[in-house]
Parts: C-alpha cells; sequence; structure tokens
C-alpha cells in the first residue's frame, strides 16, 4: 500500500553559494521546514525549535538551519574543524540523513554541522539487519556557523561526491535533526519524529521525501 509522506521541494539554483552566505535572499526560494518536534513525536517548547530550507546547484547539496538558542550552548572547548568529529552528537548540532535511493532507504548519508564549525560525515547501511558505519568516506562536506542572541545559523554544503547529482523531477528520502541542551533536559529534534523507545534518529522508514525541482 502506498503511504503519503511529508515532501520537501528543493529549487534549483543556478550558482553555488558560499556556505556561510546566511543571508543570500535566494534562500527565500526554498520553503521553510520547521523541527519543532522531539524524536519521540512530543512537541519541543519554542525556545528549541529550528527551521530549514534546502536548495541544490549543479555542484552541491545546500542546507541553511535557524534555530532558536536560549540556553547554553554545548560545544567543544577545543574545536578540530580540519577533520571529521566523532562523538559531534553529543553536542549542539544539526543533521540530516540522505537516502538518494529511495528503494534501499536502509542505506544512507549523515552529516553533521555544529556551532563550531565542527563536522561529521558517515556512511549508514543497515540492510544486513545491523548497523554498519563507513567512517572513511570523504564527502568534502563544508560547514560555516552564526551565534546570534536567541539565535543560531548552521549551514552545510554537500558536493556531489559520495552522493551523486540528481535531476529534475528525482526523489530522495530524508530527515533533518537538530540536538540541543544538556542532560538530563537534552533535546532530539526531529522534522520526522522516529518515535523509538529511546533517543534515536535511526530509523529510516520513517523518512520523508525530498524533491528536487
Amino acid at each position: 500500500m502506498s503511504v503519503t509522506r511529508p515532501t520537501i521541494t528543493a529549487p534549483f539554483v543556478e550558482f553555488d553559494l558560499n556556505v556561510s552566505d546566511f543571508d543570500d535572499a535566494v534562500w527565500e526560494q526554498a520553503e521553510p521546514v520547521l523541527i519543532d518536534h522531539y524524536w519521540s513525536g512530543e512537541p519541543a517548547p519554542q525556545n528549541r525549535h529550528a527551521q530549514a530550507r534546502i536548495l541544490w546547484s549543479a555542484n552541491a547539496l545546500h542546507i541553511r538551519y535557524r534555530c532558536n538558542q536560549s540556553e547554553a550552548l554545548v560545544i567543544s572547548d577545543d574545536p578540530q574543524t580540519d577533520r571529521k568529529t566523532r562523538g559531534l552528537w553529543d553536542r549542539d548540532v544539526c543533521e540530516i540523513f540522505i537516502a538518494h535511493d529511495p528503494n534501499v532507504v536502509e542505506r544512507y548519508f549523515e552529516f553533521e554541522a555544529a556551532p563550531t564549525g565542527e563536522w561529521l560525515d558517515v556512511a549508514v547501511d543497515w540492510t544486513s539487519g545491523r548497523r554498519e558505519s563507513n567512517w572513511e568516506i570523504e564527502s568534502r562536506m563544508r560547514t560555516a556557523a552564526r551565534i546570534e542572541p536567541d539565535r543560531l545559523i548552521i549551514a552545510i554544503e554537500i558536493p556531489w561526491i559520495v552522493i551523486p547529482k540528481p535531476e529534475r523531477g528525482d526523489r530522495w528520502r530524508v530527515n533533518l535533526l537538530r540536538c540541543v541542551g544538556r542532560d538530563p533536559d537534552r533535546g532530539y529534534l526531529a522534522w520526522q519524529p522516529t518515535r523509538a523507545p529511546e533517543p534515536n534518529f535511526h530509523v529510516p522508514r520513517v523518512f520523508g521525501w525530498l524533491n528536487f525541482a
């Protein structure tokens, strides 16, 4: 039986944005995607909401998050931006999961970006029935961030290297995510809640659609 899933439409842009072009008017062409529920499906408070927009160009996928940020940032005291940072998910971070083959949603890429400019890319595969992670991928993703009073902006640029360049009309499966705050009140927000028993973003069957227009 066909399942109707929430859909994001990503417009094509004729030029490549610099990853730090947070305020370029071209972002207004992309629809705002609200990330306002916890992984459990429970509504998150307004001060933790995030909004994402997605664009694509001939060379890359572009994602920008605008996050409400009224609490102290959870970040590294010694950030390393010249290599991927494992464990980034334990601090404040924005994420996108992408399954470019909609027929094998159990195989996808995870991209993360922190307020410090730290980043992480990994290929995840559940097709064997257990999680297998390939940490050796080199997506050459780029990130940028700007911290403002009560707001955080994070951008991610993913070149068409480990993920093949799409064609207009293609549809991929995706989820957009945010981790914020400290235990015991740490928040795990998801565009498409996973409704797992414990905080867990790795439930690919709930991913929504990303349409390339």
